[in-house]
């Protein structure tokens, strides 16, 4: 899942990169409003961290303007600003949350994992399903018929993405937008070879597949009948 940052704090941005990356999330970063606007409006995020006092834009500015042609993205806004006054217009806004500064990550990341799920109709608190296949995001432990299996990051993360959209096809881009930053190189076979990893660690020694390609459209985790 691909997260972009708009936070202008150095250090702030740091560490909420560091603790995002280090749980299986892609994610881009701006240092001002403007530049977090142009990418929140251009590249198909999966949720937005926003800050209100930004340089060059304001942070309600930006969430307004991404609002009006990214309307089912989810928002959180994290702010110095406490007033009820302050959550209450970003909440009108557009943003879904409000966290306040200081703040604990393991709250940052319990929010984050709760609009996701809200956004893709995903009602387990904790584990994500299909068949006998289960991915426990606090964890981090994958099982397949009671199996736990051994994944590296990406490979988590491209489960993550292909199980909230499991019985969809997903397109090669689609891949690359949401399990990648925006350092990937697009002209490379990346999504090809990490896709067949996962496929070996997944399906292997099952006589039920789950993982499939559809040609000339890309990949879906289905059974099929």
């Amino acid at each position: 899942m691909r997260i972009l940052l708009i936070e202008d704090d150095r250090k702030t941005a740091a560490f909420i990169t560091k603790g995002l990356k280090e749980s299986g999330f892609a994610v881009d970063h701006s240092a001002n409003g403007r530049d977090g606007l142009v990418k929140g409006s251009a590249y198909d995020y999966d949720l937005l961290i926003v800050d209100l006092m930004l340089p060059e834009m304001d942070g309600l500015t930006v969430i307004k303007s991404i609002r009006e042609v990214k309307p089912k993205t989810p928002i959180i806004i994290l702010s110095a600003k406490h007033s009820i006054e302050s959550k209450i217009i970003g909440l009108n806004l557009g943003a879904d949350d409000y966290l306040t500064k200081p703040f604990a990550f393991t709250e940052l990341l319990a929010r984050i994992h709760a609009l996701l799920r809200r956004s893709t109709g995903v009602k387990e608190a904790t584990v994500l399903a299909f068949r006998d296949l289960e991915l426990d995001l606090l964890t981090r432990e994958v099982r397949r018929g009671g199996k736990n299996i051994e994944l590296q990051q990406k490979e988590f993360t491209l489960l993550e993405y292909m199980l909230r959209n499991r019985q969809r096809v997903i397109t090669r881009t689609m891949i690359l937008e949401h399990v990648w930053d925006m350092n990937f190189d697009p002209s490379t076979n990346i999504v090809d070879v990490l896709v067949c990893r996962l496929r070996e660690k997944i399906d292997k020694g099952c006589s039920t597949k789950l993982i499939h390609t559809v040609r000339g459209a890309g990949y879906v985790l289905k059974v099929l009948e």
